[in-house]
């Protein structure tokens, strides 16, 4: 990452954020935060930390937030916010599911740039509405599927888009936890709910992420899926497993698997990229390494600041070769990347192309459209469906 804050540099300060959700017990509202601040894009400045206003207000104060801008809910931040001189650039929505569309759909309406954990909605029609609201607007919309912004993985993006392996020809995909082996809603119970957490419980919190890492890498899209969804721990109703044939746009094949059934798993996210050339394998529990194997050649292992890294991975570092980075760091890209084009947006410029890899409303649509085509595939005992 560069030391050069392209942010200061345009708009003379941090780009002033709200924070929706994410309060109390969240695992994800402090990885945000987190994400927020590490390269002093940022100022988070005033917040609706939970629905229930009186924790909301205390968690505002807890984190330091001035007592006039933690609020007890968005409508109140929102009017607020938009009067004030000084008032917030941007939001950044993390609550359960249910709450990202009115949340960006508000925040829309009152002219913020959003940021936005996914899944993007709950429903394709939602993700359709938000989709036409954030083209409207012309404002930023920044979806955090946090895997793409690991440098490796853009690496990855950078090389096939380069035709370094040649025609796309198989995609592989796989999304493996065991956090939901033993029987129960899990530690998140409001994921289990389908008014909250969505139609499917592993399509919306881990499915999604496979998908559009697949689509990120790869360049392609999905056509038609032939799926099996369901539950493999006993007495539970809410989706833990989906395997899903694929036929990619251009004639490619390909799998996706996702549970969160599998015991002892910790977070197994996998993909591999063939094509008449050469492959790419990734994995995220070992993050700084892109395996490439060229057809009729040596494989070549490749890590950030290594021996041919490319302009897209090496602004995603911040160390030198050899010392990890992960989670957090791959948020906090995306965080940055959304930044500059915020602050390019304001100051009326063009941002630098490297920052427009973030995921954004039309990838979360798409997400949906995957999510909807696969439940609809399942419905139909696996008939091939169009994505």
């Amino acid at each position: 990452m560069n030391d050069r804050n392209p942010v200061i540099a345009l708009l003379g300060r941090r780009i002033r954020l709200a924070v929706i959700g994410g309060g109390p017990g969240s695992f994800i509202g402090p990885i945000h935060r987190m994400a927020a601040r590490l390269d002093d894009r940022y100022d988070i400045v005033a917040g609706v930390l939970s629905s229930d206003p009186q924790r909301s207000v205390a968690a505002g104060l807890a984190m330091g937030l001035a007592p006039d801008r933690c609020h007890p809910d968005l409508a109140t931040l929102l009017a607020a916010e938009t009067q004030r001189p000084d008032g917030i650039d941007a939001v950044a929505i993390m609550t359960p599911n249910d709450g990202h569309f009115p949340a960006a759909m508000a925040a829309l309406e009152h002219g913020f740039d959003v940021i936005c954990d996914k899944p993007m909605t709950n429903t394709l029609a939602e993700a359709q509405t938000l989709l036409e609201k954030v083209q409207a607007s012309g404002r930023v919309f920044c979806l955090t599927h946090n895997y793409s912004g690991y440098p490796m993985v853009r690496q990855a993006r950078t090389m096939v888009a380069d035709g370094q392996l040649g025609e796309i020809r198989l995609v592989q995909v796989e999304y493996v936890q065991g956090g939901r082996a033993k029987p129960g809603p899990g530690r998140v119970a409001w994921k289990a709910d389908p008014a909250r957490g969505g139609p499917s419980l592993v399509m919306g919190d881990i499915g999604t992420h496979a998908h559009q890492l697949l689509r990120f890498i790869s360049g392609l899209e999905v056509g038609e899926v032939a799926a099996e969804l369901g539950c493999v721990v006993p007495e539970r109703s809410a989706h833990d497993f989906a395997g899903v044939l694929l036929r990619m746009a251009g004639g490619a094949r390909g799998s996706f698997w996702v549970t969160q059934a599998a015991a002892g798993v910790e977070n197994g996210l996998r993909i591999r990229v063939s094509g008449s050339r050469g492959s790419l394998e990734w994995q995220q529990e070992h993050p700084q390494v892109l395996d490439f194997k060229p057809l009729d050649a040596p494989a070549q292992r490749l890590t950030p600041r290594g021996p041919g890294a490319l302009p897209l991975a090496l602004r995603g570092t911040r160390v030198a070769a050899g010392h990890p980075e992960g989670f957090p760091e791959a948020f906090a890209n995306l965080y940055s990347d959304a930044a500059e084009a915020i602050a390019a947006r304001r100051a009326g410029q063009r941002p630098d192309p490297l920052a427009l890899h973030f995921p954004n409303a039309h990838d979360g649509w798409m997400g949906m459209r995957f999510v909807d085509a696969v439940i609809r595939s399942a419905q139909a005992g696996g008939a091939w469906t169009a994505a």
